[in-house]
């Protein structure tokens, strides 16, 4: 990493906030303490004139963020779903930089295309309008393909977007580092692999190749879905910079007004975002990790229209279990049982005292039953929750940062539509619908028998394996036979192999 540059990097970054007047608006919407504030503009302040302007006519924290790059951009889209964080008026500012931002000339988005899919533009599509729609990484064109007359959308990176975002995460990997120096107690944070885990998932945003593939499988996954629309990609159409999706109209889903004037059921619209990406992350392991206001619409008949598939999340079957009995827990306040999971699963030091961690969950979760949305400081909850991972030893799981991140997203986005909205009461049967049938004895069986036929496919392997471990023995103590316990070592895995192997046979019978 450039380390002089970082520095300037990150110095630019507090001059560009005190320049555009936006800092002042940040530390109020955080509630910075007061000598946390006199630090910030102390350093801020001496080199404001090295400050980046941005456009003037944006409103000031919008302004700062556009102007420090995409990176920047991407955290102040997340900030904007959640006005009981940062407040109403700075989440208002930072909407904008959903789909609202300056696009890029239209002769370079069509050069763009040309070198992409390898052909004159009028080859591939019939109409080419102007960008509908900018954000951080890419703007969106309204066409029409010119072999079938569909209307379709088509994606296109803004030019030189790679480097400016490896700039950006340089200067985060290093702002890491320099944190895990100053603050030893952050380190089980794990600040720079939070870094690391972001870097790939903005590396998988900038292929529109993968894109369209997570859009085409998330499509597959959630055909069945009521009131829930998935744009076809066209693959044809779509290269490493350009990408063409499915037309999908409708009204923006920040554009609350416009939802109720259409005469839209506002409750069951926030309660199916809700419940639907519990089902996703529950159920198929495989969920829409950015579904800001943005990149949600609601059609003519009420459904929801999903669409950017750019950072889309995925966990494994245990962890989505843990997740659920997590979630199950607090939803029936049994904080007993949310504390045995998270030492069951390592999350928490097996020398800390279970009994004052559940007493410290209670504190956490009895807040939030039998009130509405409106009545809930998430800030507060936060710093409670942070305070408590602290004491606990709790470390960061990078592998829950997207799903995390997302639940908080989606819960602002559903809060925008429905105020009044609880996401423990949306998600309880969603959570009670996924433990029936993936935590208890059908979902024992179901392990069992996708044990057993992994394991039934190893039995001609057996000889080698059994070969193996003698040989390897005998390599660490040449000048002994085999012990009594090597040898029944490998005899309970032949026995485990040939059990295997016969359970996987009475199941093919069964099945």
């Amino acid at each position: 990493m450039r380390g002089p540059h970082n520095i300037w990097r990150l110095i630019r970054t507090g001059a560009t906030f005190e320049r555009t007047g936006a800092m002042g608006l940040v530390l109020d919407a955080f509630r910075a303490p007061k000598h946390v504030r006199f630090v910030l503009r102390s350093l801020a302040f001496p080199f404001r004139w090295l400050g980046l302007k941005g456009d003037p006519s944006m409103p000031p924290a919008t302004r700062a963020l556009t102007a420090l790059g995409p990176a920047y951009i991407k955290f102040g889209q997340i900030l904007s779903t959640r006005p009981d964080v940062v407040g109403d008026e700075l989440a208002i500012q930072l909407r904008v930089l959903q789909d609202k931002l300056p696009p890029f000339p239209m002769e370079d988005a069509k050069a763009m295309v040309e070198a992409e899919l390898d052909q004159p533009l009028e080859t591939v599509f019939s109409e080419f309008s102007q960008p509908v729609a900018a954000a951080s990484i890419a703007q969106v064109h309204k066409a029409r393909l010119a072999k079938t007359g569909e209307e379709v959308a088509v994606k296109v990176l803004r030019p030189g977007i790679e480097r400016a975002f490896r700039k950006d995460i340089d200067a985060f990997y290093f702002a890491a580092s320099l944190i895990e120096i100053l603050s030893p107690a952050s380190r089980r944070l794990r600040p720079s692999e939070v870094v690391k885990h972001f870097d790939g998932v903005v590396q998988g945003e900038l292929d529109l190749r993968l894109e369209a593939a997570a859009a085409g499988e998330y499509g597959a996954n959630t055909a069945g879905d009521e009131g829930f629309v998935v744009p076809r990609a066209f693959f044809f159409e779509s290269g490493r910079r350009v990408m063409t999706l499915e037309w999908a109209e409708g009204i923006a889903f920040g554009d609350v007004e416009a939802i109720e004037a259409a005469g839209h059921d506002r409750k069951a619209i926030g309660e199916r975002v809700l419940k639907l990406f519990l089902k996703h992350a529950l159920n198929d392991g495989y969920f829409h990790a950015d579904m800001h206001h943005g990149n949600l619409k609601v059609s003519s008949s009420g459904d929801v229209i999903a669409y950017d598939f750019g950072i889309m999340g995925r966990i494994d079957a245990y962890t989505r279990r843990v997740y659920a009995e997590i979630l199950i827990g607090f939803i029936r306040k049994d904080y007993r049982r949310v504390a045995e999971v998270h030492f069951e699963a390592g999350y928490v030091p097996r020398d800390r005292d279970i009994d004052e961690f559940a007493q410290a969950l209670r504190a956490v979760g009895e807040p939030i039953f039998g009130m509405d949305a409106t009545q809930i400081s998430m800030a507060r909850l936060l710093n409670y929750l942070f305070e408590v991972t602290e004491r606990f030893g709790m470390e960061t799981r990078t592998e829950l940062i997207l799903l995390q991140r997302t639940m908080v997203v989606v819960e602002g986005v559903a809060r925008t539509v429905y105020p009044q909205i609880n996401i423990w009461e949306v998600a309880q049967p969603v959570v009670e619908d996924y433990i029936k049938d993936n935590i208890g004895p059908r979902a024992l069986l179901s392990d069992l028998v996708r044990t057993a036929t992994v394991l039934g496919r190893f039995g001609p392997k057996l000889p080698q394996i059994a070969e193996r471990i003698l040989r390897n023995h005998q390599d660490e103590m040449p000048a002994k036979p085999p012990e009594p316990r090597t040898r029944q070592k490998v005899a309970y895995v032949g026995l485990g192999f040939v059990m295997a192997a016969a359970m996987a046979v009475v199941v093919q019978i069964l099945i």
